[in-house]
């Protein structure tokens, strides 16, 4: 199975899913502009954001709070609009048939991260052209890149603690695809000389993104959010520890490495939920909606498994390499966070009013 064509020798990366990646420090190329010094923001330093989600929005937003240059891609000419508004430069990039001008639009930009899942059948939708990507990339300023990937890579490890190191054994099509992205985009960073780095994020949630928004929301849980309620433990993130361990990547680039970006407490999400359910009746009483369903009266469901596996996943490499410190350790500080930032008035009707 050939991964990459490198200029010069390759070691070994993840060809099989029981085998653990290598990577030799890549040279990191900063001749174009200043690199970081201490963390403070180079003259020119200009970020793209492949996939403006909820992810990419969120840390675009406080990128421009410190004074960043920042574009990224969006899936329509609706949210191109929309991210111009807010001040953003924006692409319309389609997944399914990608254009290889945004490449041109890539090269001049200093840092680039990377949320587009991959699509099934196909796998990464930008590295569909991954000779062409290296060829127009390696005359350009790109410097730093980090491709934002998912827990699901490990796959159901029975409950076991693990760290990057633990063998990755996906199960689902998806989780396959992402772990081939992950090698992908590492080793064109080897090729090119860019600090390549891969965020295995836990399950993300934020304002607007939370079990507090989904009881509020009143919607009836889907098939699979009640099947992960099943689940005993569940990996999390907060957006804004996400965006954290980002700043802490761009400072303190280290080419290569593969983290974990999760909380302390892979806590089972029915846990959530009856906290999310407290405090949406101490806020708002009566405008929120008791989704949880007690596993014995869903039969149908004890016998399914969710496709990401049972694992607990560990951030000591993110925490000691990196240096963050998580703003919400815990699923129970970001969802304080999130509802006591609620405006009422801002909620939806409920039923009847």
């Amino acid at each position: 199975m050939e991964i990459c064509r490198a200029s010069r020798q390759l070691p070994p990366i993840n060809l099989r899913f029981d085998q653990k990646a290598a990577f030799r420090p890549a040279t990191v190329r900063c001749n174009i502009l200043n690199p970081k010094e201490n963390g403070k923001l180079s003259i020119g330093d200009q970020m793209f954001i492949l996939g403006m989600g909820f992810v990419g929005q969120f840390f675009a937003a406080d990128l421009k709070n410190k004074g960043w240059a920042v574009s990224g891609s969006c899936t329509s000419v609706a949210k191109k609009k929309k991210m111009e508004e807010l001040g953003y430069q924006a692409y319309v990039f389609d997944a399914n048939d990608p254009r290889p001008e945004i490449l041109e639009i890539l090269k001049h930009h200093t840092h680039l991260v990377i949320s587009i899942p991959p699509l099934k059948g196909l796998g990464d939708p930008v590295l569909r052209h991954k000779g062409l990507v290296e060829s127009v990339l390696k005359d350009g300023t790109l410097r730093w890149l980090v491709y934002l990937s998912s827990t699901s890579v490990y796959g159901d490890c029975g409950g076991a603690w693990v760290d990057e190191d633990y063998p990755v054994k996906p199960s689902s099509e998806i989780a396959r695809a992402r772990l081939s992205a992950e090698e992908e985009w590492l080793c064109l960073g080897y090729n090119l000389g860019i600090a390549a780095h891969v965020f295995r994020l836990g399950g993300i949630y934020g304002p607007g993104r939370s079990a507090v928004d989904t009881i509020l929301k009143q919607e009836p849980l889907s098939k699979g959010q009640k099947t992960r309620l099943l689940k005993n433990y569940t990996s999390r993130v907060h957006v804004a520890d996400i965006c954290q361990a980002l700043h802490a990547s761009i400072s303190k680039p280290s080419p290569g490495k593969i983290y974990n970006i999760v909380d302390d407490d892979p806590a089972p999400r029915e846990e959530v939920f009856e906290l999310a359910q407290k405090l949406v009746d101490g806020k708002f009483p009566g405008r929120g909606k008791k989704l949880y369903i007690p596993p014995e009266r869903t039969e149908s469901v004890v016998t399914e498994k969710s496709s990401g596996g049972e694992k607990r996943v560990s951030n000591a490499r993110m925490k000691n390499e990196l240096g963050v410190k998580l703003l919400h350790p815990t699923y129970r500080s970001g969802l304080q966070s999130i509802i006591e930032k609620m405006d009422s008035s801002l909620l939806p009707s409920s039923p009847g009013s």
